[in-house]
């Protein structure tokens, strides 16, 4: 591990410890302001002082805090060995292993990941599926076929590994003989990958339990680290619904809707997302962003 690396873990990971990590912004802010530092000082090697945070513009309180995570050294080092123990490993934006596909979330993009299984998968061309967690026939339908197309093209599926949906597609891409990203809401200590066909992820650290805002947070990751996103059924509310119009706003990846009469499809159809029926869909390599929306019946 880097000198860089480990620096992004103990200002950025969650160690349980009971210390809050620093957010990607303020990462990026402090890395800013040391770069601008080293013109001013005669000693750039020389370990950060409270003195020299403040002389960078922090308070008290948020120079302490910076200082506190950096010191976390001894915790780091018990928190990976159980990880090694695990197999699970972290990446940070400084690994040869990030996906290069999280940076079109700009100031977003996580600072560190933890994963188990092949990480190499991470970086495999890939789809993204998302969808309800209660299908409709035609939405278990569509996501079965999104998860069999994307493994007889190549492509690794990316999903949530939540209930409908995301396991349908998962179950689906596996039995054709494909590959997965199962980016999770939750830790890692309770999903072990099967085989190698399997990979999965979570932010800021693999201990922690599920809570809905991280729920809703990893959507950004699920849709950016697909070339193309697939929605498989969309109410007009809930992870799904947030996490596609949030992708339609920013541009995190080309969003394709089943056009199954839904109001939501429908409603995401109409901000711009690319319309597509399930007797239509044959190939994912065929998609294409410019694909002029359909004019669907809202039932």
């Amino acid at each position: 591990m880097t000198g860089a690396e480990r620096g992004f873990l103990l200002l950025c990971a969650e160690l349980g410890d009971g210390k809050k990590p620093l957010t990607p912004a303020q990462l990026r802010t402090l890395r800013a302001r040391v770069l601008a530092r080293t013109e001013a000082v005669a000693e750039p090697e020389r370990a950060l002082e409270e003195a020299d945070l403040r002389a960078l513009g922090y308070d008290a309180a948020m120079a302490r805090r910076i200082l506190a995570l950096m010191n976390r050294e001894q915790a780091l080092a018990a928190y990976l060995s159980v990880a090694a123990e695990l197999g699970i490993r972290p990446i940070t934006r400084v690994s040869d292993t990030y996906p290069a596909r999280l940076r079109r979330l700009g100031d977003q993009a996580p600072a560190v990941l933890f994963c188990r299984g092949d990480a190499s998968l991470l970086c495999r061309p890939a789809v993204a599926l998302v969808g309800s967690r209660e299908l409709t026939s035609e939405g278990t339908a569509f996501a079965e076929r999104v998860g069999t197309l994307a493994a007889r093209e190549g492509y690794a599926l990316v999903s949530g590994n939540a209930r409908g949906a995301d396991q349908t597609a998962q179950a689906a891409c596996l039995a054709a003989g494909g590959t997965v990203i199962a980016v999770l809401p939750d830790g890692l200590q309770d999903h072990k990958p099967a085989d190698e066909r399997t990979v999965y992820l979570c932010e800021w650290g693999w201990h922690l339990p599920i809570v809905p805002y991280r729920a809703l947070e990893r959507n950004r990751l699920i849709h950016a680290l697909g070339e193309k996103t697939l929605v498989a059924q969309s109410h007009l509310s809930g992870g799904t619904w947030q996490g596609s119009q949030a992708n339609l706003r920013h541009g995190w990846s080309p969003l394709f809707v089943h056009a199954d009469g839904s109001p939501g499809c429908a409603a995401l159809i109409s901000m711009g997302a690319a319309a597509v029926r399930l007797e239509a869909l044959d190939s994912l390599r065929a998609l294409q962003p410019q694909q002029l929306p359909l004019q669907v019946e809202q039932r």
